[in-house]
């Protein structure tokens, strides 16, 4: 079982950047393919990012291709989500999630194993 904690959320005007971190529990966090997911009030949970074990695939929904980038220290037990000009649209709870079945469903909530407890990226015009 792996446990994992997002940070690096907060407030920042459009057009502006975050990183959010996700740090794993245990040491098998090399084993996990990582994806990033978020939720909007309202909205239901959508992908944004994944990235294979070994971090060599990356995946990316198309709201936030070539403005965020998904990237994975294997030593540090930590999945980062790089998100650069920042739109109001972006605004959301964002979570990063631990795929253990080696899914081909990057994109699917349901094909997760462990979830973190979500950080509030809030994005003002």
């Amino acid at each position: 079982q792996v446990q994992l904690v997002e940070s690096g959320g907060g407030l920042v005007q459009a057009g502006g950047s975050l990183r959010l971190s996700c740090a794993a529990s245990g040491r098998t966090f090399s084993r996990y393919g990582m994806g990033w997911f978020r939720q909007a009030p309202g909205k239901e949970r959508e992908f944004v990012a994944a990235i294979t074990r070994s971090g060599g695939n990356t995946y990316y929904a198309d709201p936030v291709k070539g403005r965020f980038t998904i990237s994975r220290d294997n030593a540090k037990n930590t999945v980062y989500l790089q998100m650069n000009s920042l739109k109001v649209e972006d605004t959301a709870v964002y979570y990063c999630a631990a795929d253990a079945h080696y899914t081909l469903r990057y994109y699917y909530s349901g094909d997760y194993d462990y979830w973190g407890q979500g950080t509030q990226v809030t994005v003002s015009s």
